[in-house]
């Protein structure tokens, strides 16, 4: 242990001690018995949502008696928390940045500068793991928890602690978050609640229905709650995809990705008055100097990408409260979901990975650049590219997750000096996702000139072409490969959690311990090298095969999308191009038996690695709460310790070179004290000081800690590898803050936080030759195989390097001493009666600032972002407009690509959402009108690869309009 490590944990001893004999006056933070999470009741500020007034006005009310720092949003009523999931409506509280998917849904949260990983999410205070991957282009590693598939009508409370209680489970560094359901007697008496939207989305101009139904009954003694929710979209995101930028390779020793080769000798075909076999001075020809043009960026496949289909989700809950008596209460929850998405992605790609001179007859002879202009950072702007190559690249992919969790628990107080909770859980999900790929490439050497326009005249590169991409009868197209993908995931947990509370109003301790185990599978199959030869034989542009190359235009038609592209801005480049009739094709070549018969593969479809993880963690804690008086003022306390012991096991699957797979093992074992001790002073009836410290613990991502090899880089360049041996993070936390209450709903609070995080991972690249890997050459991707082969061709300036001595980029996560996360959170609660009846707002805003002495840092961390909302409530009207703003942030950390110097970066993005509504004057009050509208600016999903002109992806969502009723009845 470090000095000062040592120095941290002895003065947080300290403090609990200190603590403990204050707290000889103290009185007891009573706790709601309803509540299945007790520990996180007194510390968090509530706001509880029967208007949008009132919800402020609970949360300043609650705010003065919080202990520790935190957030909650609250529903009096079922089906009123704001959005349309949990991770949309955790997006109002400071500090908190979404992760969306494509479509512009929010799924994960990341929490004070950290990504999803290091937030614990718990389901009614119990562990939750779901066994979804991340939204549509996949690779989560379970740590994560899509919350895009719980729906905000089921649930009447959310809460956040951002500074742990020593009650509080281990594992969020970020901090934790409680997402508790509805309840029978969280509004006693018989009650229905319907609430019924159509939903219109101006990306492919339709119209999908949403709604939910929830009623509840009690008795003196009994409640029962059901509810249903559900929503089915469609779906339409057009969008770009580059894969990253990279240069080609003009011979030894040239810096940067070399992802790419360009020609040494003219192809056939390639016009421009260049004359075929012979040399070609590509400097010449590309008016660079050889220096510009050896590090000149461009896409590695710059490619618009259509994503269509339908999404639909379903979820179930019921729960039973049974009250015999005051003292003794118990419940039963239960919550059932399903999701599916069955989309088409149809993606039309410039290859320029893999390209140039080759052995096989996909080679393409390598592309001559023709004029080409770059900014000062090497990026090309402008110029043609002669011999270029396109293919579309056409996935259907059906994916289905199945989520069921029960959770029963029973609150017993025997006396006033003595309650007693406890609680199990027990989940199961499934994910599966078939993804099969058929894709076309144009024919090697026919003459297509790719034209590039990147000096901003829209939102991305502008590629256009002098061949008809809409056109299957132009005598371009020849297979160029097949895949038939699958992957598995099956995830499993259970748990006990026992808590003791003995004590009086003047004096609080509180024991407990917990048992939690998490058991994930992540299997793939993959079954393309049997396919690709039934369905084109030995050679995919030769004439064998269940579909010969001259009877391929019969399989392919023009795109059906006429305004692809139509909510970008400025000169996109092409906006149509060919669509297969996948029917046809999976009849013509009988796919379901090869899917249906498909092995076990070592690389998923949705990225990642594959592999089973069991994991268990008894904890223990002890926790004293209380308040005494210094200076005439009240002191609240709240310290303890929690102890934590994990196991773990891993096996992750490896290729033998008979194509066999075996499973490798390994396994760790590691503890963790984790004291804590949070702070609240009285300095005026309307002024309050806070001040915390703690230590925290979040365990490793699941897929990092897997130790197999995944090589499933197209180009056969990058291979990455698990590290059983990673270590748990751990952070030393401290946060100082307070408020000053205004009146009414009014205060402004400032909250200032840092973390040294001990232990954090980052991915680091090392080479190694490809021989080292022990993976066997015909087991690769044919686009892998291919690209190895032209690697050893040698050519006028570049010796060609044989298979086995290739180098090889080895991404592996490793543990780093140290990363420095300093923030700075303020809220302005403001009514402004004085000048509109209803009229207010409320504003947050979060400043980060992270350091490591490797140069590294944490990813998805935007040092600036905020929140602003105003609202006007009068007269049964509500309106509220919200606008949330996130800085850049790194996405991936550098190096890309082979280029040092370059990371990914999600760009700077606010979206506007508006919310209203009018309550009818008429049955009873009961009925309101909805309306709700999201992106309403149309702002684009981009990331960039490390320069404004570089993007890696863009896409765009669009503007969703939600209208309905929700009636109680």
């Amino acid at each position: 242990m470090s000095s000062r490590n040592r120095h941290f944990r002895i003065a947080l001893f300290a403090a609990s001690a200190l603590g403990s004999l204050t707290l000889s006056h103290a009185v007891l933070a009573q706790v709601d018995a309803t509540t299945t999470a007790p520990q996180q009741d007194s510390d968090v500020a509530d706001i509880v949502v029967t208007g949008i007034r009132g919800s402020l006005q609970s949360a300043t009310n609650a705010k003065k008696d919080a202990v520790a720092f935190g957030d909650s949003i609250f529903a009096e009523d079922i089906g009123k928390l704001p959005a349309t999931n949990l991770a949309e409506t955790l997006n109002r509280m400071p500090g908190v940045r979404l992760n969306r998917d494509i479509n512009g849904e929010g799924t994960q949260v990341a929490i004070r500068g950290l990504g999803p990983s290091f937030t614990r999410v718990l389901l009614n205070g119990s562990q939750l793991q779901v066994a979804s991957d991340g939204g549509t282009n996949g690779g989560s590693a379970n740590r994560e928890v899509d919350l895009d598939f719980f729906p905000s009508e089921l649930f009447t409370r959310l809460d956040l602690a951002k500074s742990p209680s020593p009650s509080t489970l281990e594992g969020g560094i970020a901090g934790t978050v409680n997402l508790r359901n509805a309840r029978p007697f969280d509004k006693p008496g018989t009650h229905v609640t319907v609430v019924a939207q159509g939903q219109y989305t101006d990306s492919n101009d339709r119209i999908s229905p949403r709604g939910a139904i929830v009623a509840s009954h009690t008795s003196d003694t009994f409640g029962i709650l059901l509810g249903v929710a559900g929503v089915k979209t469609k779906t339409r995101v057009d969008g770009f995809e580059s894969l990253g930028y990279t240069d080609g390779n003009l011979g030894a020793g040239d810096p940067g990705g070399n992802n790419f080769s360009y020609a040494s000798v003219v192809p056939n075909n390639a016009g421009h008055g260049l004359v075929a076999g012979q040399p070609v001075d590509v400097v010449a020809t590309s008016g660079l100097t050889r220096d510009q043009l050896s590090t000149a960026l461009i896409p590695r496949l710059g490619r618009q990408a259509l994503t269509e289909g339908d999404r639909s989700r379903i979820s179930a809950l019921a729960s039973l409260e049974w009250r015999p008596s005051d003292e003794l209460h118990f419940a039963l929850d239960g919550l059932w979901a399903k999701s599916k998405r069955n989309y088409d992605r149809l993606i039309m790609n410039w290859q320029v990975r893999n390209s140039g001179p080759g052995t096989s007859a996909t080679s393409t002879g390598g592309m001559i650049p023709i004029d080409l202009t770059v900014d000062d950072n090497g990026v090309v702007t402008s110029g043609t590219f002669a011999n270029s190559s396109f293919f579309l690249e056409a996935s259907q992919f059906k994916q289905t997750t199945k989520f069921w969790n029960i959770n029963p628990s029973v609150s017993w107080q025997p006396s006033d000096m003595l309650k007693v909770d406890l609680s199990a859980n027990w989940s199961k999900s499934r994910f599966f996702r078939e993804q099969p790929t058929w894709a076309f490439q144009t024919a090697p050497q026919s003459g297509v000139d790719v034209y590039y326009d990147n000096t901003g005249k829209g939102d991305y590169p502008s590629i256009t072409t002098n061949v008809d991409l809409n056109d299957p009868n132009n005598g371009l197209w020849r297979w160029y490969r097949q895949n038939v993908a699958l992957v598995r995931r099956t995830t499993e947990t259970k748990g006990a959690h026992l808590d003791v509370t003995y004590g009086d109003e003047m004096f609080n301790v509180k024991v407990g311990a917990a048992y939690d185990r998490a058991q994930r599978t992540i299997r793939a199959y993959d079954n393309s090298q049997n396919y690709q030869t039934s369905v084109c034989g030995s050679d995919c542009f030769g004439n064998t095969g269940s579909i010969p190359t001259s009877a391929i235009p019969g399989y392919l038609s023009p795109g059906s999308t006429s305004n692809f592209g139509h909510l970008a801005s400025g000169d996109i480049g092409f906006t149509q191009y060919i669509r297969p009739d996948f029917d046809a094709i999976k009849q013509a070549t009988n796919y379901a038996s090869y899917r249906d018969s498909a092995p076990q593969a070592i690389g998923a479809v949705t990225g990642g690695a594959t592999g089973d993880m069991d994991e268990k963690v008894w904890g223990a804690y002890f926790e004293l709460n209380g308040v005494t008086t210094i200076a005439g003022r009240d002191l609240h306390i709240n310290t303890g310790m929690r102890y934590a012991r994990t196991r773990q096991f891993v096996v992750a699957p490896t290729q033998l070179p008979d194509r066999s797979v075996v499973d490798f093992t390994a396994g760790s074992t590691y503890e963790n004290f984790l004291p804590s001790i949070n702070l609240t002073y009285d300095v005026l009836d309307n002024v309050k000081l806070r001040a915390s410290a703690s230590r925290t613990m979040t365990r490793p991502d699941a897929g990092q800690i897997l130790p197999g090899i995944t090589f499933s880089d197209p180009s056969a360049l990058v291979a990455s590898a698990g590290n059983p041996n990673l270590q748990p993070y751990t952070s030393d936390n401290y946060d100082v803050g307070g408020e000053i209450y205004t009146g009414g709903i009014g205060y402004i609070g400032l909250s200032l936080f840092m973390k040294n995080i001990q232990g954090f991972s980052v991915t680091l690249g090392e080479e190694r030759t490809f021989g080292s890997l022990g993976i066997p050459f015909d087991t690769l991707l044919s686009t892998q195989r291919e690209a190895m082969e032209a690697r050893t061709i040698s050519v006028p300036g570049r010796p060609g390097v044989p298979i086995a001595d290739q180098l090889i980029t080895v991404n592996r996560p490793v543990n780093l001493r140290d990363l420095k996360i300093k923030g700075l959170e303020v809220t302005w609660v403001q009514p402004l009666d004085f000048l509109v009846k209803g009229l207010g707002f409320s504003a947050n805003g979060t400043y980060l600032d992270q350091s490591s002495s490797s140069g590294l840092v944490a990813t998805g961390v935007s040092k600036y972002s905020y929140n602003l909302q105003g609202f006007y409530e009068n007269h049964g009207l509500s309106f509220s407009l919200n606008y949330v703003w996130n800085d850049k942030a790194i996405a991936v950390n550098r190096p890309q690509n082979g280029i040092q110097n370059a990371s990914l970066r999600s760009a700077a993005r606010g979206q506007l959402d508006l919310s209203a509504g009018y309550q009818l004057p008429f049955l009873n009050n009961g009925v309101r009108l909805t309306l709700d509208a999201l992106n309403i600016t149309n702002e684009p999903i981009r990331t960039l690869f490390e320069y404004d002109n570089a993007p890696y992806s863009v896409y765009y969502p669009g503007r969703t309009v939600m209208a309905g009723i929700r009636a109680n009845f």
